[in-house]
Protein backbone atom coordinates (compact mmCIF):
# COMPACT_ATOMS: atom_id res chain seq x y z
CA UNK A 1 0.00 0.00 0.00
CA UNK A 2 1.30 3.92 -0.51
CA UNK A 3 1.28 6.04 2.45
CA UNK A 4 -1.99 7.80 1.70
CA UNK A 5 -3.59 3.92 1.90
CA UNK A 6 -1.63 3.64 5.57
CA UNK A 7 -3.28 7.06 6.03
CA UNK A 8 -6.45 5.65 5.82
CA UNK A 9 -6.46 2.73 7.36
CA UNK A 10 -4.88 4.19 10.71
CA UNK A 11 -6.26 7.46 10.44
CA UNK A 12 -3.20 8.81 10.96
CA UNK A 13 -2.20 11.77 9.29
CA UNK A 14 0.33 11.41 6.04
CA UNK A 15 2.61 14.71 7.86
CA UNK A 16 2.91 12.95 10.55
CA UNK A 17 3.87 9.07 9.29
CA UNK A 18 6.52 11.16 7.77
CA UNK A 19 7.77 12.44 10.77
CA UNK A 20 7.45 8.94 12.64
CA UNK A 21 9.61 7.50 9.57
CA UNK A 22 12.36 10.62 10.27
CA UNK A 23 12.51 10.21 13.53
CA UNK A 24 12.74 6.33 13.51
CA UNK A 25 9.53 4.77 15.05
CA UNK A 26 9.04 3.23 12.07
CA UNK A 27 10.71 1.06 9.63
CA UNK A 28 10.67 2.35 6.36
CA UNK A 29 8.80 1.15 3.32
CA UNK A 30 9.74 -1.20 0.28
CA UNK A 31 11.15 1.54 -2.53
CA UNK A 32 9.41 0.82 -5.64
CA UNK A 33 11.04 4.33 -6.73
CA UNK A 34 13.08 7.11 -5.57
CA UNK A 35 10.11 9.17 -4.53
CA UNK A 36 7.58 5.72 -3.62
CA UNK A 37 6.92 3.73 -1.17
CA UNK A 38 5.26 0.49 -0.14
CA UNK A 39 4.03 -0.46 2.95
CA UNK A 40 2.42 -3.26 3.91
CA UNK A 41 0.61 -4.75 7.22
CA UNK A 42 3.79 -4.62 9.54
CA UNK A 43 3.77 -0.60 8.91
CA UNK A 44 -0.29 -0.63 10.19
CA UNK A 45 0.70 -2.59 13.48
CA UNK A 46 3.74 -0.82 14.17
CA UNK A 47 1.68 2.62 13.72
CA UNK A 48 -1.11 1.79 15.81
CA UNK A 49 1.35 1.08 18.31
CA UNK A 50 3.35 3.86 18.56
CA UNK A 51 -0.18 6.20 18.46
CA UNK A 52 -0.65 3.93 21.72
CA UNK A 53 2.61 4.87 22.92
CA UNK A 54 2.64 8.20 22.46
CA UNK A 55 -1.10 9.25 23.31
CA UNK A 56 -2.55 6.15 25.75
CA UNK A 57 1.06 5.82 27.48
CA UNK A 58 2.22 9.46 27.20
CA UNK A 59 5.98 8.07 26.36
CA UNK A 60 8.18 10.47 25.05
CA UNK A 61 9.69 9.99 21.18
CA UNK A 62 13.21 8.70 22.65
CA UNK A 63 12.04 6.17 25.47
CA UNK A 64 9.61 4.87 22.06
CA UNK A 65 12.41 4.88 20.26
CA UNK A 66 14.26 2.91 22.59
CA UNK A 67 11.48 0.73 23.22
CA UNK A 68 11.08 -0.26 19.95
CA UNK A 69 14.85 -1.25 19.35
CA UNK A 70 14.77 -3.90 22.15
CA UNK A 71 11.31 -4.86 21.10
CA UNK A 72 13.01 -5.79 16.86
CA UNK A 73 15.41 -8.00 18.74
CA UNK A 74 15.66 -11.19 17.51
CA UNK A 75 14.89 -12.65 20.93
CA UNK A 76 13.19 -9.50 22.78
CA UNK A 77 12.95 -9.50 26.52
CA UNK A 78 9.28 -9.30 26.86
CA UNK A 79 9.42 -8.56 30.52
CA UNK A 80 11.75 -5.79 30.23
CA UNK A 81 10.18 -3.81 27.46
CA UNK A 82 6.71 -4.22 29.11
CA UNK A 83 8.01 -3.08 32.43
CA UNK A 84 9.56 -0.12 31.00
CA UNK A 85 6.19 0.76 29.02
CA UNK A 86 4.15 0.95 31.49
CA UNK A 87 4.04 3.74 33.94
CA UNK A 88 6.85 3.53 36.42
CA UNK A 89 5.10 4.83 39.53
CA UNK A 90 1.39 4.94 41.00
CA UNK A 91 0.88 8.38 42.91
CA UNK A 92 1.22 7.80 46.34
CA UNK A 93 0.81 10.61 49.19
CA UNK A 94 2.38 13.72 50.11
CA UNK A 95 3.00 15.36 52.98
CA UNK A 96 2.89 11.98 55.38
CA UNK A 97 5.50 11.50 58.89
CA UNK A 98 8.73 10.10 57.53
CA UNK A 99 8.62 7.25 59.91
CA UNK A 100 5.29 6.28 59.54
CA UNK A 101 5.71 5.81 56.16
CA UNK A 102 9.02 3.68 56.84
CA UNK A 103 7.23 1.70 59.30
CA UNK A 104 4.02 1.11 56.65
CA UNK A 105 7.07 0.17 53.56
CA UNK A 106 8.44 -2.34 56.30
CA UNK A 107 4.48 -3.93 55.92
CA UNK A 108 4.23 -3.42 52.03
CA UNK A 109 7.73 -5.35 51.88
CA UNK A 110 6.41 -8.06 54.53
CA UNK A 111 3.56 -8.52 52.25
CA UNK A 112 5.46 -9.38 48.70
CA UNK A 113 7.67 -11.39 50.78
CA UNK A 114 4.79 -13.65 52.22
CA UNK A 115 3.10 -13.64 48.39
CA UNK A 116 6.39 -14.23 46.65
CA UNK A 117 5.56 -11.79 44.11
CA UNK A 118 8.62 -11.18 42.02
CA UNK A 119 8.40 -7.35 42.73
CA UNK A 120 11.78 -5.63 42.43
CA UNK A 121 13.38 -4.40 45.59
CA UNK A 122 12.90 -1.00 44.35
CA UNK A 123 10.08 -0.64 42.50
CA UNK A 124 8.40 2.52 42.94
CA UNK A 125 4.58 0.93 43.26
CA UNK A 126 6.41 -0.41 46.75
CA UNK A 127 7.24 2.66 48.08
CA UNK A 128 3.35 4.34 46.64
CA UNK A 129 1.82 1.76 48.84
CA UNK A 130 3.75 2.28 51.59
CA UNK A 131 2.86 6.29 51.57
CA UNK A 132 -1.09 5.24 50.73
CA UNK A 133 -0.93 2.86 54.32
CA UNK A 134 0.75 5.97 55.96
CA UNK A 135 -1.76 8.29 55.24
CA UNK A 136 -4.32 5.44 56.41
CA UNK A 137 -2.48 5.40 59.35
CA UNK A 138 -2.22 9.11 60.08
CA UNK A 139 -5.84 9.75 59.45
CA UNK A 140 -6.75 6.63 62.28
CA UNK A 141 -8.35 4.10 59.90
CA UNK A 142 -5.90 1.06 60.25
CA UNK A 143 -6.19 -0.65 56.61
CA UNK A 144 -5.98 -3.95 58.78
CA UNK A 145 -7.43 -6.97 56.83
CA UNK A 146 -8.31 -4.87 53.82
CA UNK A 147 -4.28 -4.97 52.58
CA UNK A 148 -4.85 -8.26 52.68
CA UNK A 149 -8.09 -8.51 50.70
CA UNK A 150 -7.04 -6.15 47.91
CA UNK A 151 -3.97 -8.06 47.54
CA UNK A 152 -6.11 -11.02 47.13
CA UNK A 153 -7.87 -9.18 44.47
CA UNK A 154 -5.02 -7.69 43.29
CA UNK A 155 -3.69 -11.04 42.08
CA UNK A 156 -7.12 -11.80 40.19
CA UNK A 157 -7.21 -8.75 38.35
CA UNK A 158 -3.01 -9.29 37.48
CA UNK A 159 -3.85 -13.06 36.09
CA UNK A 160 -6.46 -11.19 34.00
CA UNK A 161 -4.32 -8.55 32.71
CA UNK A 162 -1.60 -10.88 31.97
CA UNK A 163 -4.14 -13.35 29.92
CA UNK A 164 -5.45 -9.94 27.79
CA UNK A 165 -1.79 -9.43 26.95
CA UNK A 166 -1.70 -13.02 25.96
CA UNK A 167 -3.75 -12.61 23.25
CA UNK A 168 -0.97 -11.15 21.02
CA UNK A 169 0.29 -12.93 18.32
CA UNK A 170 3.79 -11.51 18.88
CA UNK A 171 5.96 -8.94 21.18
CA UNK A 172 4.81 -6.20 19.59
CA UNK A 173 1.07 -6.89 20.47
CA UNK A 174 1.82 -7.96 23.83
CA UNK A 175 3.18 -4.57 24.06
CA UNK A 176 0.11 -2.47 22.53
CA UNK A 177 -2.28 -4.90 24.67
CA UNK A 178 -0.32 -4.10 28.34
CA UNK A 179 -0.41 -0.23 27.72
CA UNK A 180 -3.94 -0.01 26.33
CA UNK A 181 -4.90 -2.47 29.24
CA UNK A 182 -2.68 -1.30 31.95
CA UNK A 183 -3.71 2.65 31.66
CA UNK A 184 -7.49 2.39 30.55
CA UNK A 185 -7.82 -0.97 32.78
CA UNK A 186 -7.18 1.28 35.86
CA UNK A 187 -9.97 3.98 35.01
CA UNK A 188 -12.31 0.96 33.83
CA UNK A 189 -11.96 -0.54 37.17
CA UNK A 190 -11.99 2.47 39.23
CA UNK A 191 -15.52 3.01 37.39
CA UNK A 192 -16.65 -0.34 38.14
CA UNK A 193 -15.77 0.28 41.37
CA UNK A 194 -17.57 3.43 41.92
CA UNK A 195 -20.77 1.67 40.66
CA UNK A 196 -20.37 -1.46 42.53
CA UNK A 197 -20.14 0.55 45.77
CA UNK A 198 -23.45 2.52 45.33
CA UNK A 199 -24.88 -1.48 44.51
CA UNK A 200 -23.30 -3.01 47.68
CA UNK A 201 -24.70 0.27 49.07
CA UNK A 202 -27.96 -0.26 48.06
CA UNK A 203 -28.13 -3.35 49.26
CA UNK A 204 -26.93 -2.88 52.72
CA UNK A 205 -28.31 0.62 53.48
CA UNK A 206 -31.72 0.32 51.58
CA UNK A 207 -32.76 3.03 48.68
CA UNK A 208 -34.59 5.90 49.08
CA UNK A 209 -37.06 7.74 46.80
CA UNK A 210 -35.80 8.12 43.45
CA UNK A 211 -32.12 7.31 44.47
CA UNK A 212 -31.96 4.61 41.57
Amino acid sequence: MRIAELSRQTGVPVPTIKYYLREGLLPAGELTSPNQARYDDRHVQRLRLVRVLLDIGRLPIATIRHLLVALDEPDPDVHNVLGQALPMAVGGKDSVDPEVVQAARTRVDKLVDERMWMVGRNAPARQAAAEVLAAFEQVGADVGVLLDQYADVAETIAAHDLDFVGRARDAEGMLYYAVVGSILGDTLLAALRRMTQEHESAKKFGIRGDDC
